[in-house]
């Protein structure tokens, strides 16, 4: 493909599959930059990122700087000609952004200038959108504020979740830096400044923000659901234990019980109640458990009756 050196900026799953996808279609990245290696998974092991097993995989030099702002000098002694970022984790300071040849670029996960910041895939589940798409950006000092060469448009569908939807969102990355960086390289892509005054944001999703709203509509529960699944999982209380909620449907604008109560568990069904409606519960996990769908865990749990929290 393109002979220009690239210096690819990724930290997660999502960035992993982009970087995989650039190598293998002959990009000549020649330098990785990712966050630090931390404790992953069950086994509370130290870990690289999912970038940083590619780049290894691949035998591309890797640096993994606690602070990538104080800590650069492998970017300027690799004299790259693009520096290209997908959900790298860091604010990335100007001195850097004028080391590359040209305009360092940005894959952002949405349709800019909708959704700027960390959680673009969430917050459009969330917010029970049907389209999100993927910009090819200018990085500037502004958090995802430069100006955008071009955008791939991904529709949504109520199956859809955070899981399906970031595989969407990477194919839609890849597709894009494929055909569009080496007409940017060319200077075949004209930029269009983002329009200020529709500019809405989509902070990093908090710990308890993935604890589900009762008090939502049906269709607001849902989205929530799906805008957590199924990492991390979003989560009602079971006798004061968590009890993770992947997959949930609508059943009726019905008010008949107290909210939270599971008003039917059978077969495969667990309705529960809202304050707006009810939603049957479709995959379920406890603590320690493998994730179960509704009849399985019928089988196993008698939870009907029970107020949720």
């Amino acid at each position: 493909m393109a002979n220009e050196r690239i210096i690819f900026l990724g930290t997660p799953e999502i960035s992993a599959k982009l970087l995989e996808g650039l190598i293998k279609n002959n990009f000549n990245i020649v330098g990785v930059v990712t966050k630090e290696d931390k404790i992953r998974g069950r086994g509370n092991k130290i870990e690289p990122s999912p970038v940083a097993l590619v780049a290894d995989k691949y035998h591309i030099p890797v640096h993994k700087p606690h602070r990538l702002n104080t800590d650069y000098q492998f970017i300027e002694d690799l004299k790259p000609d693009l520096l290209l970022t997908f959900a790298y984790g860091q604010i990335i300071k100007e001195d850097i952004l004028t080391l590359s040849r040209y305009k360092p670029l940005n894959l952002h996960a949405s349709i800019l200038p909708k959704y700027r910041g960390a959680a673009p895939i969430q917050y459009a589940l969330k917010n029970g959108d049907d389209i999100t798409g993927v910009s090819l950006m200018e990085m500037v000092k502004e958090m995802d504020a430069g100006d955008v060469y071009a955008i791939e448009y991904i529709p949504i569908f109520m199956t859809d979740n955070y899981t399906s939807l970031s595989q969407k969102v990477a194919d839609a990355a890849l597709f894009l830096a494929v055909n569009k960086l080496p007409e940017y390289f060319k200077g075949n892509l004209k930029p269009t400044k983002q329009n200020e005054k529709k500019v809405t944001f989509s902070p990093s999703i908090k710990k308890e923000e993935e604890h589900l709203n009762l008090n939502a509509s049906p269709i607001d529960f849902i989205n929530q659901v799906r805008s957590l699944s199924y990492k991390p999982g979003g989560y009602l209380f079971l006798n004061d234990e968590i009890l993770k909620i992947y997959q949930a449907e609508y059943y009726s604008d019905k008010v008949e019980s107290e909210v939270g109560k599971i008003v039917l568990a059978k077969k495969k069904k667990i309705i529960l109640q809202l304050s707006k409606g009810q939603v049957n519960l479709l995959e379920l996990q406890k603590p320690g458990k493998k994730m179960m769908d509704s009849n399985n865990f019928n089988n196993g749990n008698k939870i009907e009756g029970i107020i949720l929290k």
